[in-house]
């Protein structure tokens, strides 16, 4: 920066022989050259100022429409950039001291004023202003980068906090489907001969629900990885979704033992024939949103999946009569590990819903949930309705149901 070859004066002052002299003063300037305009009024510099570019300003402090610091501090606050030099008699010395502690960047005794004065006052005001607006400027940076230092450093916590929620939450899940695998096979290794058959069954069957828990669970962490990765893809094949859900509904109502009803209801226009879905995503949002419905509703309430067929989207809605979600809660409550603030000793990794919400996105649907504390809970998912297959892919639909089992589909889907 520096200066300019001619600097642009804008002179406020309401004394035209004032004013006069000092148009005078800054002619006879050989090393610079000087352009001056002259306005009498704080209100007409004012719109100088918004219509003609300045590089200084000498500013009378005392003014027809303005008197003191009230001539001073609009023109600051408008115009921040320029440089201020005030005009003073000697009994407002002390005034003018104050304008600069408020933002000028000199001030000049009207009787001692020489043409090197006044020179040396308007360039060295110049530089000080630049180097001010330097200064901020570099500050200005200066704080960015700290601020953005610490947002760096608070996401790195954040980070490190949610690593040790994860291997707490991993710990604590996965030790107690091993005690239980641990506990049986002991068992089952040193009083085989003396359980009886039903004994022995209810075992081994406790060691495969431990492992298909430790299963899911895996599952469901690859898959968040995935999703936070940008892995997390779509792969649409034909798939029969009315009975891709009964048999969804059968496999929960086999691991909650009937606990609750789920009542399934399909409104609008299903085609006969396979549509486009992806699988292993609706699986994921179905089999959450489901699980969660039986876990935490009442023994024998009644959970309502509707299946709603439009031209371009499918609705599913999963109505509950549970403990319900908060307001409060609900502003959290598709982040990962988070846990509703009323789910007491209901086990769960936090992870379900957030598992849920990435496979929405990841399918370009939408996710709403409406819910109230003790008076249920209601998730609705919208999915865009893909492409139907008309015609024969090699099988017909018959030759894809036969062939393919949806009871072993379920397991499959999972992981």
């Amino acid at each position: 920066m520096g200066l300019t070859s001619v600097i642009k004066v804008l002179l406020i002052e309401d004394n035209i022989a004032e004013a006069r002299l000092l148009r005078e003063v800054l002619k006879g300037a050989t090393r610079q050259e000087f352009d001056l305009c002259h306005e009498k009024r704080l209100e007409n510099a004012l719109n100088a100022l918004e219509s003609q570019a300045f590089d200084v300003i000498l500013l009378d402090l005392t003014l027809p429409d303005s008197q003191g610091l009230d001539s001073l501090l609009p023109i600051i606050s408008k115009n921040s950039y320029l440089p201020i030099v005030v005009l003073t008699n000697m009994n407002d010395e002390e005034l003018a001291l104050e304008a600069v502690r408020k933002g000028a960047q000199d001030y000049l005794v009207k009787r001692h004023i020489t043409l090197d004065i006044l020179v040396r006052s308007i360039c060295y005001a110049i530089e000080r202003k630049q180097m001010e607006e330097e200064l901020r400027e570099a500050n200005q940076t200066l704080e960015k980068r700290v601020e953005e230092r610490t947002t760096q450093l608070l996401k790195a916590q954040e980070l490190n906090q949610l690593k040790s929620e994860f291997v707490s939450m991993l710990s604590h899940d996965f030790r107690n489907p091993l005690n239980t695998i641990l506990l049986s096979t002991g068992l089952l290794e040193d009083s085989y001969e003396q359980l009886t058959r039903e004994q022995q069954l209810s075992y081994f069957q406790m060691i495969r629900n431990a492992v298909h828990d430790m299963n899911q669970l895996l599952s469901e962490v690859l898959l968040l990885g995935k999703a936070d990765s940008g892995k997390l893809k779509t792969n649409f094949i034909e798939l029969d979704i009315q009975l891709f859900c009964k048999q969804i509904i059968h496999s929960l109502h086999l691991s909650f033992e009937d606990k609750n009803q789920i009542i399934l209801n399909f409104d609008g226009d299903f085609p006969s024939e396979l549509e486009l879905w992806d699988e292993k995503l609706l699986w994921h949002i179905l089999h959450n949103l489901l699980n969660n419905a039986l876990k935490y509703s009442p023994q024998g309430g009644k959970i309502f999946l509707n299946i709603i067929a439009e031209e371009k989207t499918v609705t599913f809605s999963i109505k509950d009569q549970g403990i319900g979600i908060s307001q409060e809660s609900q502003q959290h409550l598709f982040e990962t590990f988070y846990r509703a603030d009323n789910v007491g000793n209901i086990s769960g990794t936090g992870l379900g819903l957030s598992i849920v919400r990435k496979c929405v996105e990841a399918y370009n649907g939408n996710i709403f949930v409406e819910s109230e504390l003790d008076n249920g809970t209601t998730f609705r998912v919208i999915l865009p309705r893909q492409q139907q297959l008309m015609g024969k892919m090699g099988e017909s639909v018959e030759q894809i149901k036969s062939s393919v089992g949806y009871h072993e589909q379920t397991k499959r889907f999972s992981s």
